[in-house]
C-alpha cells in the first residue's frame, strides 16, 4: 500500500490552522501551535530523545509562508522566527492521525515542567 499523498494544503491565517487533505479520504486541521511545539526540526526535537526541547509560549504563534520542499515536503516558516522544520506529507499525516494523544502529551510536559499555556487570544 501507497502512503497517502496530500491534495489539498489550506492555511487559515484567521484562525492559525493549517487543514490538509490526503487522497484516502482523511482531513485534517493542524493547529499551527501544535505544528510549531512538534516541529521536526533538530531545534526542537534534538538529535536524540533525550535532546528534545518543549516549547513554551507559542499559543499565538502563526505560519508566515509555506514553502515546498521536493515533492515531499513543506518547509513552514512561523511567525516567531522558526523555520528549519521540514514537515513531510507522512510526518503530517502522523500528526493529524494522532492530534489528540500528542496534544495531550504535550500539554502534560508543560503541567511537568510547571508550565501553562496562556489564554487563546
Amino acid at each position: 500500500m501507497s502512503k497517502p499523498m496530500p491534495t489539498e494544503l489550506n492555511l487559515h491565517r484567521q484562525s492559525r490552522v493549517l487543514e490538509v487533505a490526503f487522497d484516502d479520504g482523511n482531513k485534517f486541521s493542524l493547529p499551527c501551535e501544535f505544528l510549531r511545539v512538534y516541529s521536526p526540526s533538530a531545534e526542537v526535537q534534538g538529535h536524540t530523545p533525550d535532546q528534545r526541547v518543549l516549547q513554551v509560549g507559542k499559543e499565538g504563534v502563526n505560519i508566515e509562508r509555506i514553502e515546498p520542499v521536493g515533492n515531499y515536503a513543506v518547509a513552514l516558516h512561523f511567525d516567531d522566527g522558526h523555520n528549519t522544520g521540514i514537515y513531510s506529507w507522512e510526518t503530517l499525516y502522523t500528526m493529524g492521525a494522532n492530534y489528540d494523544e500528542m496534544w495531550q502529551a504535550y500539554l502534560s510536559e508543560l503541567e511537568a515542567a510547571g508550565k501553562e499555556r496562556k489564554a487563546d487570544s
